[in-house]
């Protein structure tokens, strides 16, 4: 598949950061009043939260902690997930508290800005939706670090699209917000969220093909 046949968003499963033009940021960053304290602390949840997640998970396969602690892995899970969805309000806050504070691009803040914010708002909530109806609940929240499995790897939409439709779904609503607000800041810190998503799955993705590579091992052995 060429560059140019990239589907909406297996663009940012190949994004190399290393090779992306940083001019446009550059210009973008003297737009960017970076003695404002709401820069550092939506980089601040952005960082904090994907780390919390995995975390906690691996925490959780190693040691069944928390599965004890609540009494069962389901309710261990269900809470966790519900801590992610409010870290996750609070992410979104910050960065929208973060725009609002900013100065606004002129050539954004009008009908161009207004019309790639809905758009990307949408294919990014067509994503995400759509990936949580694929997985429920545990299957989205990392079920299966507490023993919580799939039956059968999920192959239809959104995965035929992206490995990855709730990263890149989420990353895809942060771009529409930024477009919607014609923030300059909020665009440059797509490049921190596009980072700190493909450092998660460079860790995730082994790990969690690893649980169910003993999964299937334990099957064979007591067939």
């Amino acid at each position: 598949m060429s560059d140019w046949q990239l589907g909406c968003c297996e663009g940012f499963d190949r994004l190399d950061l290393n090779k992306v033009s940083l001019s446009i940021f550059e210009n973008m960053a003297g737009l960017i009043d970076w003695t404002d304290p709401n820069i550092l602390y939506s980089a601040a949840m952005i960082v904090f939260k994907p780390f919390y997640w995995l975390g906690v998970a691996r925490i959780e396969w190693h040691t069944h902690i928390f599965s004890a602690l609540c009494g069962s892995a389901y309710r261990a899970c269900y809470l966790f997930g519900i801590s992610i969805l409010m870290m996750g309000c609070v992410r979104d806050w910050r960065f929208n508290e973060m725009m609002a504070s900013q100065p606004k691009l002129d050539m954004l803040d009008g009908s161009l800005g207004a019309t790639l914010g809905v758009l990307f708002i949408v294919m990014g909530s067509t994503l995400v939706l759509t990936s949580f109806w694929a997985l429920g609940f545990t299957g989205t929240f990392l079920g299966d670090y507490f023993g919580i499995y799939l039956e059968d790897r999920v192959t239809g939409f959104p995965f035929n699209v992206t490995d990855n439709p709730m990263y890149w779904g989420t990353t895809m609503n942060f771009v529409g917000f930024a477009f919607w607000n014609a923030s300059p800041a909020g665009l440059m810190m797509i490049l921190l969220i596009v980072l700190m998503y493909k450092i998660i799955i460079y860790f995730e993705e082994p790990f969690t093909a690893m649980i169910y590579r003993e999964k299937a091992e334990r099957g064979k052995k007591s067939a």
